[in-house]
């Protein structure tokens, strides 16, 4: 069973960020399934952690909450990200979160990038801030992300369509990324039968 970690930095229930990580971890459980690997996902939504963001920021201890948080990406086998765009960048919530985590945590881990806005012209803080961020994380970033504005979830059809092309790519790199499987260590018995 594979592990995929959803983080929204999304401000409400019905917030846009969260309906989008939804849809792309529904999408890529899909994908997963179609190439007969079982997933399941976590969704993280950090408008329930940002009182105990800032109090790790600040006082240098994490929660049992972000702890909790945190082993999830660690225990990731993939990892969507998904922030609303603010004054054309990402989300302080979104920041905090990465800031407060270990950058070791992300390296080689696969990342799906991806945002919501108003208008499209917001699309370009994907490669102008989301991506310079998870390079410096050394993170296994998916060349597909997907990026939603407020006209986008007008038309859920075309929405769709791109979520399941970017949940597909994303599928792949999990599946090669993940550690091959163990060969069982054979027992100083088994040694023995090969030498008779």
């Amino acid at each position: 069973m594979l592990e995929l970690v959803v983080v929204s930095a999304g401000l409400g229930e019905t917030s846009s960020s969260t309906r989008l990580g939804e849809q792309l971890g529904r999408a890529t459980v899909a994908a997963l399934a179609d190439e007969g690997v079982q997933a399941r996902v976590t969704h993280l939504e950090l408008r329930h952690l940002a009182e105990d963001l800032v109090a790790q920021l600040t006082g240098r201890t994490a929660s049992p909450t972000v702890h909790a948080a945190q082993a999830a990406i660690l225990a990731a086998d993939g990892v969507v990200v998904v922030t609303p765009i603010y004054n054309g960048s990402f989300s302080g919530l979104f920041k905090l979160f990465f800031d407060c985590l270990d950058p070791r945590t992300m390296t080689g881990r696969p990342v799906m990038l991806a945002a919501t806005g108003g208008s499209p012209r917001h699309s370009l803080v994907i490669e102008g801030s989301l991506l310079p961020l998870f390079y410096y994380f050394k993170a296994l970033i998916v060349p597909t992300s997907v990026f939603a504005s407020s006209a986008d979830f007008r038309h859920p059809s075309e929405l769709e369509l791109r979520v399941q092309q970017a949940a597909a790519r994303f599928a792949q790199f999990v599946l090669v990324a993940r550690p091959p499987k163990q060969l069982p260590t054979p027992a100083i018995a088994d040694y023995d039968d090969l030498l008779s």
